[in-house]
């Protein structure tokens, strides 16, 4: 070979992996910025039609500023409060403003102390702004660090509090979650390779596009074109690591067989890419259309994770067929060691992947019709998951010191008195809409808005401000603002109140979970068909085929049924969550769907490569014994990087790395490995029309077992 050709075939490679390299270096301080740019107030990401949207534009006309309320509280250890206590509570209120001033928290009068009726607590109402973003949590840290009252427990509570205990729990979540995932999936590479080299480079790829990703998100984010919260950010992370780490695990796996056939590493690379690229590819585009179905969604948190999304799966598609690539070249059988793979010899291996084929050759009507039982048996359950909804204050796993604080204000205050229902209605009716509304069972009093500071409830009414020939009134709630049964009140209130007036509204923070709560369930309705249609069409088009793509997405639909069983089960009686969240449910299905396609589509690409040569019975048995050890490897990796996020508190987050990961584990061991390949088998070459195979000459190679991986 000519010195110069020889030259550049580790050039090329040389000049890739420090190209990336030197990409990844300076972009890497803008992944720690991605925080600064994050909101996570759920009420700014619904969409403008939300009726309590709506509400809080026609507020403005009042000359109110949207307000926070943190509660400060005293509960009395022993009977009713006295006067030395009292004292104290005048003096730590007054540190508490104080404090709060400095930080310029507040953007109104707080209240005094309210003593309780039964005189056992007093709290006080401190109105925060709701654009505080980080100084929020270090003022209720600072309000939770006054001295305490002798004879009294002091709590931080209210919406401000809770919502900061909620933004909490996304703390360190970069960190966090990547020590966990990243050593999980450096202990799976490690099991599988027996390699100490390779598992750092596959590792080292999926770095590479995390770091790149992030900070293109960044950039979007901070011009204002995508919206990403403390959520999307995680998940982010998570895809990343994880599709990244899965096609890298199909290129090595692809890569290793090939040197064991040609004595050139360049020459089994380039054959490696050329049969890896498609499937890689198809993977990738896959998902990313998956999930950019989610710029239908109604809230702006699905919207906003749906380009991030899309984002980092782009990026850990061209690092695993460019960066991986380049090194392993640069590296060669070397990568492999103590295990490398000699030209000419066949390294022995387990036979339980052709265990498993010969298997379902044997049997594939028993094997079909024993999976889909299984899966059914499971999918019975998945209509008794709850996915209500789940109050913030239940959202922290173990529970929140605001939390706490609710349940002690609950015992001696009504507990939505801080936060109030707010109902914009025309003049002319406001006295009987007023009346309607108190007619409620879980309203305690309405008051009009005067101008001034209202009242305590039952503090009568005055002339209320009229703004464009409309009044504002506010409807304490008897329960906290952020439970299931204040949602329900608000529903009742909307329905009373146009009763008598078809014009009247309801908002306030109670009416934006339940217009979340609502927007989310029609996402639900809206996408998940979408994406079904999404991949299906793509399936198509890789495929070239219609029964193929049918097949493999009503499986995969299947499969998300049967985990949602599975998870109803797990969150109600082993893990006993109050509830779930249905953009869980929506997140959940988008990526299982997307991501459950992934491995059919690996097995089905190879199936059809095999079918060329062997026709479509044999071949898809030949495939499930070849990609069985790699697809299987790439499952738990995937699963074991969702599961990382399981280390986290927040509810939300714990559930859908469970649902994902458990999907995952389900479609990889059950779905791949015998319902798709023993339905193919009994379909036979029909499963291709209307398209049809054309007979591929392979070049000479030694006869060799089924599983050559």
């Amino acid at each position: 070979m000519p010195r110069s050709k020889s030259v550049v075939r580790w050039l090329v490679p040389a000049l890739i992996a420090v190209a990336w390299l030197a990409l990844a270096g300076p972009l890497g301080s803008f992944s720690g910025k991605l925080a600064s740019v994050s909101e996570n107030d759920s009420t700014a990401f619904l969409p403008s039609s939300a009726e309590s949207t709506r509400v809080t534009e026609l507020q403005a006309g009042f000359r109110t500023e949207r307000t926070l309320p943190v509660i400060l509280l005293w509960e009395s250890g022993d009977g009713a409060l006295d006067g030395a206590q009292l004292a104290e509570i005048g003096e730590r209120t007054a540190a508490a403003v104080a404090l709060a001033e400095e930080s310029d928290a507040l953007v109104g009068e707080p209240s005094p102390p309210i003593p309780s009726d039964d005189g056992a607590a007093a709290q006080v109402v401190l109105p925060f702004s709701p654009d505080l973003g980080d100084v929020l949590g270090e003022v209720i840290a600072e309000l939770r660090d006054l001295p305490a009252v002798d004879g009294a427990t002091a709590y931080v509570t209210g919406p401000g509090a809770v919502f900061s205990d909620f933004a909490e729990g996304f703390s360190g979540i970069d960190g966090l979650l990547l020590v966990a995932a990243f050593g999980v999936v450096l202990l799976i590479l490690l099991v599988v390779y027996r390699s100490p080299l390779l598992p750092l480079l596959v590792i080292g790829t999926a770095g590479m596009a995390l770091v790149v990703s992030l900070a293109v998100v960044y950039f979007l984010a901070d011009q204002g074109w995508i919206t990403v919260n403390g959520q999307s950010q995680g998940i982010a992370s998570i895809l990343v690591v994880g599709a990244a780490t899965d096609y890298g695990l199909l290129l090595v796996a692809r890569y290793r067989e090939e040197l064991r056939l040609e004595e050139s590493k360049y020459t089994a690379m380039r054959i490696a890419l050329r049969q890896s690229w498609e499937p890689i590819v198809a993977s990738g585009a896959t998902v990313v259309l998956g999930v950019l179905c989610l710029l239908f969604s109604d809230l702006g948190s699905n919207r906003g994770l749906g380009p991030v999304s899309a984002v980092c799966i782009a990026f850990a598609m061209l690092a695993a067929l460019t960066f991986l690539p380049a090194v392993l070249v640069l590296f060669g059988r070397a990568a492999f060691w103590p295990f490398r793979p000699r030209h000419g010899v066949e390294q022995p291996q387990g036979r339980g992947w052709q265990r498993v084929a010969a298997g379902v050759g044997r049997r594939p009507a028993r094997v079909l019709l024993g999976s889909v039982a299984l899966l059914l048996a499971l999918a019975a359950f998945a209509p008794t998951f709850d996915a209500g909804g789940i109050a913030l204050s239940d959202a922290v796993r173990g529970g929140s010191p605001s939390a706490t604080g609710q349940e002690a204000l609950a015992r001696h205050f009504e507990a939505g008195g801080a936060s109030p229902a707010v109902v914009i209605t025309p003049a002319d009716d406001w006295q009987a809409v007023a009346e309607a509304a108190r007619g409620l069972d879980g309203v305690i009093d309405v008051v009009p808005f005067t101008g001034e500071q209202a009242g305590p409830p039952g503090a009568g009414s005055a002339e209320p401000v009229e703004v464009d020939g409309l009044v504002r009134l506010d409807a304490t709630l008897a329960d906290a603002p952020d439970s299931e049964a204040a949602q329900q009140t608000v529903t009742e209130l909307r329905t009373a109140v146009r009763d008598v007036d078809p014009e009247a509204l309801v908002g306030g923070s109670s009416a934006s979970d339940l217009d979340t709560q609502e927007s989310a369930a029609r996402d639900l309705a809206v996408i998940v068909p979408l994406v079904l249609l999404v991949i299906t069409v793509v399936l198509a088009l890789l495929l070239r085929a219609l029964v193929a793509p049918i097949l493999l997405v009503a499986t995969v639909a299947l499969s998300v049924l049967s985990t949602v069983g599975v998870s109803a089960l797990v969150f109600d009686h082993l893990f006993g969550f109050p509830g779930s969240d249905p953009q869980v449910l929506l997140i959940g299905f988008v990526f299982l769907v997307a991501l459950g396609i992934d491995y059919n589509i690996f097995l089905m690409t190879r199936a059809r490569e095999e079918s060329m040569r062997h026709g479509t019975r044999d071949g898809v048995l030949r495939a499930l014994a070849v990609t069985g050890g790699v697809i299987t490897s790439a499952g738990l990796v995937l699963a074991a990087t969702f599961g990382a996020l399981t280390v986290l508190p927040l509810v939300i987050l714990i559930q859908l790395g469970f649902l994902v990961g458990f999907g995952v584990l389900l479609d990889t061991f059950l779905v791949r490995s015998l319902l798709v390949p023993a339905a193919v088998h009994l379909i036979g070459d029909r499963v291709w029309w209307p398209g049809r195979l054309a007979t591929r000459r392979t070049r000479p190679e030694p006869e060799r077992e089924l599983e050559r991986v």
